[in-house]
């Protein structure tokens, strides 16, 4: 590639500017611009693929939804009656709370289809439930809620899964069903790890639930509860798309929080809105400068450029398949995930979909990695947000995520080189791929 091109110039504007501190997503808009003034084209055309991508898209409009009804969940106390059910199922086995841990990533998985949104939300309170009266060290448990937290956009529903149908053309309904059996893996696996440290380090048994108070509990758990049971069946039933079934569960949250267990006040409800705001203004501007540097990718001809050398290397749709995971775990080390998705992903689906591999295995496989790369040092967004949350150095946080990987990498392994494991649930519902 020759480095006095229009395009080496804009990567190296790009990369310069985000290390500079300059969000990757203007970042990316200044350096498309820059392209385009270099080339002699248009620079309106910036502006016109901006607002043609974002407001073309109706799928975008079920990200900030699905930050809204996080952000509900949270300010009400939905959260707290979840994780007292939660210990009513696993808290009685010896590091039952780490075990309560990974449980209500399960139940919150199907709520936010955020990791930071599950970190910051239900993680907060996990982590200091954890730490009360030293029952377990900080490092360990912030550790523990940074790896369950990845479990929730592998299950539907899933912020990165919607964006990756936003590149990827593939049918959300279909890749949310894909990620419940990888999600249930991850989190069974990251049990037995939890259980063989705790029969190493003598983790502390909680005391058991009173068998009278079960019903209560559940009971008032239960509006909580069928939160994704309401979410889902609108998506699965053909009554609602995911978008606007993401509007239903930011509504089901508000009604439930504020109505039948009176828990909002109008500073938390405001508090609320401008959190979600912030969140989908930074979500929506990283969306905005991917969706202009495509356009350049585009011009350069680089997707049918790295097919053609793919092709050249005959390489086996396996073959493909590892060389995508190596990639992406590399890039998940220093970048955002969402820049993955937005950026280096479609690059690969042309060669990936001339190989006949499945775009909804593919997404899964690509989430997943993704979701790693959140936990991975030296980057790993959620291991810093827990270092901010715990207070605990992010080395003694990254030596007690270690053994959890292991296990993480062992589940992407069995999502890649079988399909069936991923996709034999959506064939049971009816897809065809």
């Amino acid at each position: 590639m020759n480095l006095a091109s229009p395009f080496s110039i804009t990567i190296v504007v790009i990369t310069a500017l985000a290390l500079l501190g300059l969000p990757i997503g203007l970042s990316m808009i200044v350096g498309s611009t820059l392209y385009l003034l270099l080339v002699g084209a248009d620079m309106g055309t910036v502006a016109e693929q901006f607002l043609n991508g974002m407001y073309s898209n109706y799928i975008i409009l079920a990200v900030p939804l699905f930050v809204l009804a996080a952000e509900f969940m949270n300010i009400g106390s939905m959260t707290e009656r979840l994780l007292t059910f939660c210990n009513l199922l696993v808290g009685r086995f010896r590091g039952g709370l780490a075990q309560v841990n990974i449980v209500q990533s399960i139940v919150f998985a199907g709520m936010s289809g955020s990791a930071i949104a599950d970190a910051a939300g239900s993680g907060r309170m996990m982590q200091n439930m954890m730490t009360r009266e030293g029952r377990y060290t900080p490092s360990y448990a912030a550790a523990l809620t940074a790896v369950t937290a990845i479990i929730g956009p592998i299950f539907p529903p899933s912020i990165p899964m919607v964006i990756y149908a936003l590149v990827s053309d593939a049918s959300i309904g279909y890749l949310f069903i894909a990620g419940m059996v990888p999600g249930l893996l991850m989190a069974v696996l990251q049990m037995v790890q939890v259980a063989i440290t705790a029969r190493r380090k003598n983790f502390p048994v909680e005391a058991p639930v009173p068998l009278r108070q079960v019903p209560v509990i559940t009971w008032r758990a239960f509006p909580a509860l069928m939160m994704p049971v309401v979410l889902l069946g609108c998506i699965y039933s053909g009554i609602a798309t995911p978008t606007e079934a993401a509007a239903l569960a930011a509504a089901y949250a508000l009604v439930i929080s504020a109505v039948l267990y009176r828990s909002i006040s109008r500073a938390a409800f405001y508090d609320a809105l401008k959190i979600s705001s912030k969140t989908t203004a930074s979500i929506g501007m990283l969306i905005g400068g991917a969706l202009v540097f495509n356009y350049v990718v585009t011009i350069e001809n680089i997707p049918e450029t790295l097919r053609a050398i793919l092709t050249h290397w005959q390489l086996s749709p396996v073959g493909f398949l590892i060389l995508v995971n190596v990639v992406l775990l590399l890039l998940g080390c220093v970048l955002e995930g969402t820049a993955i998705l937005l950026i280096i992903v479609p690059v690969f689906i042309p060669t990936a979909q001339a190989l006949g591999i499945d775009m909804v295995h593919f997404g899964v496989m690509v989430v997943v990695n993704i979701m790693l790369g959140l936990v991975t040092p030296p980057y790993g967004l959620l291991l810093f947000i827990m270092t901010k949350i715990s207070g605990a150095p992010i080395r003694d946080i990254i030596s007690d995520t270690l053994p959890f990987l292991g296990w993480m990498v062992l589940s992407l392994m069995i999502i890649t080189f079988f399909p069936d494991f991923v996709l034999w649930l959506p064939r049971l519902m009816g897809y065809q791929g």
